[in-house]
């Protein structure tokens, strides 16, 4: 036993030795300058990631006031009067209610949540999901501004509107919602009646279901945002750029930017203005289109409204759509 404890602190004094060296060796075969690489990319790791959510908050907010104020103010009655049945008039209708209501890809998941627990068809809250972030009035001025009043204004809102009544219509199929909503949607709710209640009483609920809506649904902005930050940290844009060239590539790289850059689509027309000169018409149509209906905080918020299977469609057919339509362009000349 004396053998065994008096050798515990010679054990002890070696483990400790071979950490030194290992830790030092490792170090020598860093370069000198990692650290202070390193530094650099954590800059703008946050530099990217507060603009980006800095950017995002006021609509995220936005969004889930109107969503408080519609658990409210409606009930189930008044919008299975104001929406069709059908299925191409209910994705029409869901795809025009995105130019009434002024959020951004962020606040129009929440909304779009409540209007499903409000009785909003499938395929007609799909179709606004999609239209909103590109038909509401702010992007329309705000794309005027940066193109004019011209073919690239007339294609994107035109396109786009295409796009959400297909996706919606795509969902129409699907008669079981619970196939493509999350099990909260699935469970019986508590049925609410705000009717008797006086103004004061309504407003304070409507502050207090915003305040959930936006906490619930912020927590995956704040995902979003970082994965977005990272990859534009970490992934060189002049390297995307530079192999960006020739009709297809050039689509494909900018529908990965709209993605990457996770811009909000009410100045995302003036960062696609850039692009003019560097990228075919097409190319950045396809960035103007896909990018407010798919970016990665979106998607993140998308997972806590939908199904897995049915995320992936609503990703998939604007994508497949927004790169046939550049194409298209690019190979007609546009």
């Amino acid at each position: 036993m004396q053998t065994t404890t008096s050798n515990r602190p010679s054990r002890n004094l070696i483990a400790i030795i071979s950490i030194t060296i290992l830790i030092i060796t490792a170090s020598s075969m860093i370069p000198v300058n990692f650290f202070s690489w390193l530094w650099d990319r954590l800059n703008v790791f946050a530099t990217v990631f507060l603009g980006i959510f800095v950017e995002a908050v006021p609509y995220l907010l936005l969004g889930t006031l109107a969503s408080g104020l519609v658990e409210v103010f409606t009930d189930r009655d008044q919008i299975a009067r104001w929406v069709s049945k059908r299925p191409v008039a209910s994705s029409i209708t869901g795809a025009m209610m995105g130019m009434i209501f002024p959020v951004c890809e962020c606040g129009v998941v929440p909304l779009t949540r409540r209007l499903f627990k409000k009785g909003l068809p499938l395929s007609a809250g799909i179709s606004f999901l999609l239209a909103a972030p590109v038909l509401n009035p702010i992007v329309l001025f705000s794309t005027a501004s940066a193109f004019g009043w011209a073919d690239m204004l007339f294609w994107r809102f035109f396109l786009s509107l295409i796009i959400a009544v297909t996706v919606g219509l795509v969902f129409s199929v699907q008669k079981d919602s619970s196939n493509v909503l999350k099990t909260v949607f699935d469970s019986h709710e508590h049925k609410h009646s705000y009717q008797d209640k006086s103004m004061t009483e309504k407003i304070r609920q409507a502050f207090l279901i915003t305040v959930d809506e936006f906490f619930d649904m912020g927590r995956y902005l704040v995902l979003g945002t970082t994965l977005a930050a990272g990859l534009q940290t970490f992934v060189s844009q002049s390297t995307l750029l530079a192999i960006g060239s020739g009709p297809i590539l050039s689509v494909l790289i900018m529908l990965l930017l709209a993605v990457l850059l996770s811009i909000c689509s009410t100045v995302d027309s003036f960062v696609a203005l850039g692009f003019v000169g560097t990228f075919s018409f097409g190319s950045i149509l396809s960035f103007l289109v896909f990018g407010p209906m798919v970016d990665i905080k979106s998607v993140m918020m998308y997972t806590q409204v939908f199904k897995r299977r049915a995320v992936f469609y609503i990703v998939a057919i604007p994508f497949m759509m927004s790169l046939l339509t550049g194409l298209l362009f690019n190979y007609l000349g546009k």
